[in-house]
C-alpha cells in the first residue's frame, strides 16, 4: 500500500513539473510576441521608440508616424506573427495524427496543393481576373490536394504510414506541376509567381491580417480541444479506440484544421518551407509530450520564427528587402537534414 502510494505521488510530481514547465513556457513565449508586437514596427530604415510606436497606435501622436507605423509596418508585424503561429500549429498538428517527427504542410504535400493552385491562377487566370482571388485559390489548392492525399490513404481508415507516403508523392507531383507552369508562363508573370513561391511579407496589408486573423481564432479552440485525442492516439489506434475516442473521424477533423491554418498562411504570404517543420521540434523539448501544451507553443514559437525571419529581411540588406522565405529555409534545410541523420541513426 505504502509502495502503491509512494508511485502515485511520485507520477503526480512528475506531472506538475511536466505541467508547470510547459505552463511557464507558454507565459515567457507570449510575452516574447507582445514584445515583438510592439518592437517590430519600432524597426526599419527609420528607427522609432516602442513609445512612439505606441502612441500612434492610441492614436495620441499628431499622426507624423501614423503611415509608417499603421499602414507599413504594423501589419506586416502582425501578418508575420499569425502567419508563423498558424504554420507552427498546422505543424504539430501533423506531426502528432502522423506520428512522423518529419512531418509539416509542406513535406507532406499541403502547401505545394496551394502552390500549384497560386502559380496556376497567376500564370493562367492573372489578367483575367482579380489578383484579390489569389488567397481563394490558394486555400481551394490546399484542401483539394488535402482531399486527394486522404483519399488516395484510405482502406479501411486511414494510417499515419500511408498518409505521409502518399502525401510525399502528391508534394513531388504538385511541385513538377508548378515548375512546368512556371516555364510555360511569360517572363513578368513567373517573376510575380517565384517572389510568391519563396514566401515573403513584403506589401503586408490589413486586408491580409483580416483574411486569416478569423481562421486562427475559429480553428484554434477547436484543435486545442481535439488535441485530448492526439494523446490517446499517441499510443496507437487501437488502444485509442479502446479508450473511446473516434480515431477517423477526430483525424480527419484534425487534418481539416491543420489543411486550413496552413492554407491561409500561404495564401496570404506564399510558401515559407519548414516553419511547420521546425517549432512543433523545439516545442515538444520545452512543454513535453501533453498536445494541447505543444499546440500553443508551437504557434508561439512559429509566430516568433517568422517575425524574426521578416525582421531580418527587412532591416539588415538595407535597402533591399530580402523574403522570409530565405532565412527560414536556410534554417529549416539543415535542421530537416539533421533530423533525418538523427532518425537514421536511431533505426
Amino acid at each position: 500500500m505504502k509502495e502503491t502510494i509512494m508511485v502515485r505521488s511520485k507520477k503526480d510530481t512528475v506531472s506538475f513539473l511536466i505541467e508547470r514547465k510547459a505552463a511557464l513556457a507558454i507565459a515567457v513565449l507570449a510575452v516574447l510576441v507582445l514584445l515583438a508586437a510592439v518592437a517590430g514596427p519600432s524597426l526599419g530604415s527609420d528607427i522609432l521608440s516602442p513609445l512612439e510606436v505606441l502612441r500612434t497606435i492610441l492614436g495620441l501622436n499628431a499622426g507624423e508616424h501614423d503611415f509608417v507605423v499603421l499602414t507599413l509596418r504594423l501589419p506586416r508585424v502582425l501578418l508575420s506573427l499569425l502567419v508563423g503561429a498558424a504554420l507552427g500549429m498546422s505543424g504539430a498538428i501533423l506531426q502528432g495524427v502522423i506520428r512522423n517527427p518529419l512531418a509539416s504542410p509542406d513535406v507532406i504535400g499541403i502547401t505545394g496543393g496551394a502552390a500549384v493552385a497560386a502559380v496556376g491562377f497567376v500564370s493562367l487566370l492573372g489578367g483575367a481576373l482579380s489578383i484579390k482571388l489569389l488567397p481563394a485559390f490558394a486555400v481551394a489548392g490546399a484542401i483539394t490536394t488535402s482531399m486527394v492525399i486522404y483519399a488516395l490513404a484510405w482502406k479501411e481508415g486511414v494510417t499515419p504510414i500511408r498518409l505521409v507516403l502518399i502525401g510525399i508523392g502528391i508534394s513531388a507531383i504538385t511541385g513538377a506541376g508548378t515548375m512546368f507552369m512556371l516555364i510555360l508562363s511569360p517572363f513578368y508573370t513567373a517573376g510575380q509567381a517565384y517572389i510568391w513561391l519563396t514566401g515573403s511579407v513584403y506589401g503586408a496589408s490589413w486586408a491580409d491580417v483580416y483574411t486569416i486573423l478569423p481562421v486562427i481564432v475559429l480553428i484554434v479552440p477547436l484543435a486545442l480541444w481535439l488535441a485530448r485525442s492526439l494523446n490517446a492516439q499517441a499510443f496507437g489506434d487501437d488502444l485509442a479506440a479502446g479508450l473511446g475516442v473516434a480515431v477517423q473521424r477526430h483525424r480527419l477533423a484534425l487534418l481539416l484544421c491543420s489543411v486550413l491554418l496552413a492554407g491561409f498562411a500561404v495564401s496570404v504570404v506564399g510558401t515559407l518551407g519548414f516553419v511547420g517543420l521546425i517549432a512543433p521540434h523545439i516545442a515538444r523539448k520545452l512543454a513535453g509530450r501533453m498536445f494541447g501544451s505543444v499546440l500553443l507553443v508551437s504557434a508561439l514559437l512559429g509566430a516568433l520564427l517568422v517575425f524574426s525571419a521578416d525582421l531580418i529581411g527587412r532591416t539588415a540588406f538595407l535597402p533591399l528587402d530580402v523574403p522570409a522565405g530565405v532565412f527560414t529555409a536556410g534554417v529549416g534545410a539543415p535542421f530537416f537534414l539533421y533530423l533525418l541523420f538523427k532518425n537514421r541513426n536511431q533505426n
